[in-house]
């Protein structure tokens, strides 16, 4: 009996911790109606009109999608942009040498002029969304397969597109949401010429390295500072001198005043991807057999590039953000199976399903969602092997630059050797540019050491499902031993130098690039990462129907309360409290929210690549120089725990008090939380921010840049 009751109360929590005013990623659309009291009992003293309007300037508009992957907000009226550090870090790393590091030594504009452009850097403005879902929906009907229901839904999404785009002055993106049962539309703006501004040593921006990453407590000023710039009419223009900076519709104001417990915070960003409406086989399937190989393989790859960056500061310079993007999804995938594992999530998704199932199978619901969860399991059941396969290969394409090379630059080359004289003409200019571009940040012995670590391991332990038959074919010859094979294809293939693929646009030719040894291996491997059997396709054609039916079911026979979709990069709000995790003995702050950098200090490793810091930062905590951005207990605080709702490109996304202005900047969360992807935990989640106080004191006192810190509207 006891037994029992423990599981209905587990049961309990899962089904209800829905409900939590601190869950959810939310449409700006929907706040009206879904949050907006909820958050005024919180402390929001905000409308919703001044959140998000379109026909006036809200907070909407000074948030903006960073690069494509992050968020950043602006914060003066001449278009200086926050952001996190590990977000500028490839733009960073771009524009440093070895005779001049920024990255490493930090980096603050003394004058606009000495502010410096990035090859490629763009921010996205949100404009405007609409919800399009009954237009969509009524071109499609239950007999279609799931190919001819997208073709139908592509069809519209481009007359949408076009309808909105305004002759291409804006990006217009119409996206899927609850698993292909409702449809929004997005409006964006992009502006293209984006400089940096400034950035502290990796010492600072980079504090704890990957010992510390997804970890509290945490001390890291994780920040980076660019500024907009556009024409000298205030539109998106192409990179030029004459460029003005933005004056944008909306800056935040800064708040040095401080945090504390149970204060309100709401987070405005763009969340990549959470899966919340995943199936229990689909969690199983990651923790048993996907991630493991991604965390194997992630790893080996960071191991061979690693033994190279030690030895060469132009290597690492050159890796950096390879590297750092590699590492985040490392440590996060293996946190995931631990958390997931720890809360038994794929048990109590099962327990739902089996209610679903119970609610499917009654009369008058058994001929549309009767065959919902065995179609699911089927296809998990069928698929678990190669989602092992598909991930140690997965990660081959990723760590490796040459596995890739058949859709970059050889699919590029291609194109150019079918095409006639004439097009070749106006192709040539743009390959060459890729050509100079894929060879800056190239290191032979790396990519060569990458590609056969990666060779050995998926040829031996994607067990369960065949490997590429190419390499398969090579293994069984050389012993699964492939150094041999690699190192004669880099003697050989066109795609190690050049000057060899530069003078293939002089005498290009078909056979020539099909017999590359490189562009073979490329082929075959991508080639078969997308093949699968006829078993698996018509399963899976049942699948997304089936996972279609089985989140409109669960939200019409309310067994699932989930009121909001799973991110998908698209703007979103979160909100919550300032709220502390349990006490930790690793933390010297009196309230287990916030990290001081007293505490920072007591992990100073002089000459540590993960925990060293500038002796001039260690002279002025010494000497307790905290300035105006000291908090009232004395202390000075570095970053602090809120328990909003975030996941990966929330990174750089602004915190916000009840009145909107700005606290900090959301940069990570907490590794026992990493199955919040999948499922929110009331009790564990927390997002870990830098505070906004550290962010100004290393600017204005540690680095002297006060110039930057004085067009911004500071209060208190």
């Amino acid at each position: 009996m006891k037994q029992i009751n423990i599981l209905l109360i587990t049961i309990t929590i899962f089904l209800t911790s829905f409900s939590r005013a601190d869950e959810g990623m939310w449409f700006l659309m929907n706040i009206e109606r879904l949050n907006h009291r909820d958050m005024q009992k919180m402390g929001l003293q905000l409308t919703t009109e001044e959140i998000y309007s379109i026909n006036h300037s809200s907070l909407k508009d000074a948030i903006v999608q960073f690069n494509g992957g992050c968020t950043a907000e602006l914060i003066s009226k001449e278009g200086l942009v926050l952001t996190n550090h590990h977000c500028g870090f490839d733009a960073i790393a771009e524009l440093s040498t070895p005779e001049k590091d920024l990255l490493t030594d930090g980096y603050w504009a003394a004058s606009r002029k000495e502010e410096l452009k990035p090859a490629s850097l763009y921010v996205r403005f949100f404009v405007r969304m609409d919800d399009v879902s009954k237009r969509i929906l009524s071109k499609l009907n239950d007999k279609m397969t799931e190919d001819e229901r997208s073709k139908a839904i592509n069809a519209e999404i481009a007359v949408i597109e076009k309808e909105n785009n305004e002759g291409g002055k804006y990006t217009v993106s119409v996206r899927s949401f609850f698993q292909g049962n409702e449809f929004y539309y997005f409006v964006y703006q992009d502006y293209k010429d984006v400089r940096l501004v400034g950035n502290p040593p990796s010492s600072i921006g980079k504090f704890g390295g990957d010992t510390d990453n997804w970890e509290w407590p945490r001390h890291t000023g994780d920040f980076s500072m660019f500024r907009i710039y556009a024409d000298a009419n205030g539109n998106p223009a192409e990179y030029s001198l004459s460029n003005v900076p933005l004056a944008p519709k909306q800056h935040l104001k800064i708040n040095i005043g401080g945090v504390k417990e149970n204060d309100f915070a709401m987070i405005l960003g763009y969340p990549g991807r959470t899966n919340r409406w995943m199936p229990a086989g689909g969690i199983e399937q990651n923790v048993k057999y996907a991630y493991p190989a991604w965390v194997e393989g992630s790893k080996l790859g960071m191991d061979k590039m690693k033994i190279y960056m030690d030895q060469s500061d132009e290597v690492r310079l050159n890796y950096a953000g390879a590297y750092a993007g590699i590492a985040n999804y490392w440590k996060n995938r293996q946190g995931m199976i631990d958390a997931l594992t720890k809360a038994k999530t794929a048990q109590l998704k099962a327990i739902q399903e089996t209610k679903f199932d119970k609610w499917a199978n009654k009369a008058e619901n058994k001929g549309k969602y009767g065959n919902v969860i065995s179609n699911i399991n089927k296809f998990y059941s069928l698929t678990n092997e190669k989602s092992r396969h598909d991930n140690y290969l997965q990660q081959l394409l990723r760590t490796s630059a040459f596995g890739t090379i058949s859709r970059s630059l050889g699919k590029q080359l291609d194109n150019y050797a079918k095409a006639d004289p004439s097009k070749r003409a106006t192709m040539e200019n743009e390959i060459n540019a890729m050509i100079d571009d894929f060879f800056k940040n190239i290191y032979l012995p790396v990519e060569k050491d990458v590609l056969i670590a990666q060779l050995n391991l998926y040829s031996t332990k994607s067990v369960g499902y065949q490997v590429c038959p190419f390499v398969e074919k090579l293994g069984k010859e050389n012993n699964f031993d492939f150094s041999k094979y690699v190192n004669a294809a880099f003697e050989l293939s066109m795609f190690t130098s050049k000057e060899r693929m530069k003078a293939f646009l002089v005498f290009p030719n078909e056979n020539f690039l099909n017999n590359d040894p490189l562009f073979q291996l490329s082929t075959d491997l991508i080639t078969h990462l997308s093949s699968k059997s006829d078993e698996i396709a018509a399963a899976q054609n049942d699948f997304i129907a089936s996972q279609r039916l089985l989140v409109e079911g669960l939200r019409v026979s309310k067994i699932g309360t989930i009121q909001y979709p799973d991110a998908n990069s698209t703007l979103r709000l979160t909100y919550g409290k300032v709220r502390a995790l349990p006490a930790d003995k690793r933390n010297d702050a009196k309230v287990n929210n916030y990290t001081t950098m007293d505490g920072m200090v007591k992990k100073y490793k002089k000459g540590d690549a993960e925990f060293d810091l500038p002796v001039k930062l260690l002279e002025m905590n010494k000497a307790k120089d905290y300035g105006r951005f000291v908090d009232k207990d004395g202390s000075f605080h570095v970053c602090f725990l809120t328990d909003n709702d975030i996941t990966g490109g929330n990174s750089g996304s602004p915190v916000l008090n009840g009145k909107g202005e700005l606290i900090g900047l959301a940069f990570d969360g907490n590794i026992e939380a990493m199955a919040g992807d999948v499922i929110f935990d009331p009790s564990l989640q927390r997002t870990i921010n830098v505070d906004i106080r550290y962010v100004l004191w290393v600017i204005e006192n540690l680095s002297g840049a006060k110039h930057i810190v004085s067009e911004m509207d500071v209060i208190k």
